[in-house]
């Protein structure tokens, strides 16, 4: 009777081990192994943001990071599934594993790089502001914007570059449409958004508004995704590195900005 105690205490044991070992196992799956048995890479944008990645009159998802999104994935060797999601909300739906990278003109910054792993930069900017037509006013820094009001998008780098300089009266929108229309309206001094975004914005927006001057250091934008994947981390920089080498990257910019904004401006 003992014995067959001890026998069935013995097997428990072994089960919970192994249990335990395939747990283990699955919490430690590097997330390169979870994209290719699956056979997709799920990638976060706001589909929204022409540009970069908006949807066209057939509904189908376009843009330069629409463009950069397939052509990673397609040398990880899987296809590219896309889950649209608001600005302010993609750092938490990344955390969340709603999506496994972010394409979307995330900034590298040293608070993101706190929480997230970034692929190699694909794009280079700068802030610029953003004035009305008929504004005589050359606003040439943020610090000359103290005592004025200031568009910017919420969640955005801009937002924080903007509150980061005391005085200013920082206006937070939830996208361009909305703070351009404000600006031409005279409810604001001035907006700040990426120089790569603003011939886009005035030429579709039919606003009297004009490009002013460009503020703070070039901004570097690459792909988030989570800590703890260094086989993924590795994947991406690879398939990075072959996309530049081959040309795939400056043909993707110059088709949607006559320019190659994968490197940084001279």
């Amino acid at each position: 009777m003992k014995l067959s105690t001890l026998k069935k205490l013995v097997a428990a044991s072994l089960i919970g081990a192994a249990f335990t070992a395939v747990t283990t196992a699955a919490h430690a799956e590097d997330l390169l192994d979870q994209v290719k048995q699956r056979g997709t890479l799920r990638v976060g944008l706001e589909g929204t943001f022409p540009p970069f990645n908006s949807k066209n009159p057939q509904g189908e998802l376009v843009g330069f990071d629409v463009d950069i999104a397939k052509a990673v994935a397609a040398k990880l060797g899987v296809k590219p599934e896309f889950v649209t999601t608001e600005w302010s909300g993609i750092i938490a739906g990344l955390q969340a594993g709603k999506f496994d990278v972010i394409v979307n003109q995330v900034g590298i910054t040293d608070a993101r790089k706190q929480t997230l792993d970034f692929s190699p930069a694909y794009t280079y900017s700068n802030a610029q502001l953003i004035q009305r037509n008929d504004d005589k006013r050359e606003f040439k820094s943020l610090e000359e914007l103290k005592g004025k009001k200031l568009g910017v998008g919420l969640g955005t780098n801009y937002m924080d570059m903007a509150k980061s300089v005391p005085g200013i009266d920082v206006k937070t929108y939830p996208g361009a449409p909305e703070y351009l229309r404000d600006l031409a309206a005279g409810r604001l001094d001035a907006a700040l958004n990426d120089r790569l975004m603003l011939a886009y914005l005035l030429k579709n927006s039919q606003l009297p508004l004009r490009t002013g001057a460009n503020v703070g250091a070039g901004n570097p934008s690459g792909i988030p995704f989570k800590k703890g994947n260094p086989k993924f981390a590795k994947a991406i920089d690879d398939a990075m590195t072959q996309l530049e080498a081959d040309g795939t990257f400056a043909k993707i910019s110059d088709k949607w900005f006559g320019i190659d904004v994968t490197k940084p401006a001279k």
